[in-house]
């Protein structure tokens, strides 16, 4: 049971995938494998925070935390080639995919590493955190992405968080206004929350 999409490595045999995708109106070519994040498709929580996540008003680089094989952040890069995204994500398979699904849909403007949480990220004034945090991994490593993203923002910028009724909505809600103040809903579908909250 040591083997799940937040390992660092997985042991899972490799069992090489690949789709297609179309994202914020643009179709995207994936490669994937087993031992990452909904290795089959875009998952819904996914698609959901990317179709609703509205540019902000601040310039500035974007965060991708827990990026896995790269659907969030290779979209948002596509579409604002002048901003830098960083994508992090703790585990080595799924970085390996992102970096080869950034080549694979022609986006130069990444910066793809590995972090446990946002232990890596030397970066500080991020416009935007979004994130789709490893529920599996446990309420205090969603926290801990939550508190540390929100620290990472510059004045102005957003983070944006995609989580479940069921899985933690309502506490990570919470959190978010304890940091922020406030904590909108932007979007709710099939049980999933898109939660955005201003630095």
């Amino acid at each position: 049971m040591g083997d799940h999409y937040f390992s660092k490595t997985p042991d899972s045999q490799h069992r090489p995938q690949q789709f297609t995708y179309t994202l914020r109106g643009k179709q995207y070519k994936f490669h994937t494998d087993a031992g990452v994040f909904s290795k089959s498709e875009v998952d819904f929580g996914s698609r959901l925070l990317i179709e609703t996540f509205e540019w902000p008003k601040i310039a500035g680089p974007i965060l991708d935390a827990g990026c896995g094989y790269g659907p969030i952040g290779i979209s948002l890069a596509a579409e604002q080639p002048d901003r830098t995204i960083h994508m992090i994500d703790v585990n080595d398979r799924a970085l390996a995919l992102a970096r080869e699904n950034a080549k694979l849909n022609h986006v130069g403007n990444v910066q793809i590493y590995e972090s446990d949480r946002l232990q890596n990220v030397l970066k500080e004034g991020f416009a935007v955190v979004l994130t789709n945090p490893p529920i599996r991994a446990g309420k205090q490593t969603v926290f801990d992405i939550l508190q540390n993203g929100f620290a990472k923002l510059a004045e102005g910028g957003e983070i944006w968080v995609v989580i479940q009724k069921k899985q933690g909505a309502p506490s990570a809600i919470k959190e978010l206004e304890r940091l922020a103040g406030s904590c909108d809903t932007v979007a709710k579908s099939k049980g999933y929350f898109i939660l955005r909250a201003k630095k």
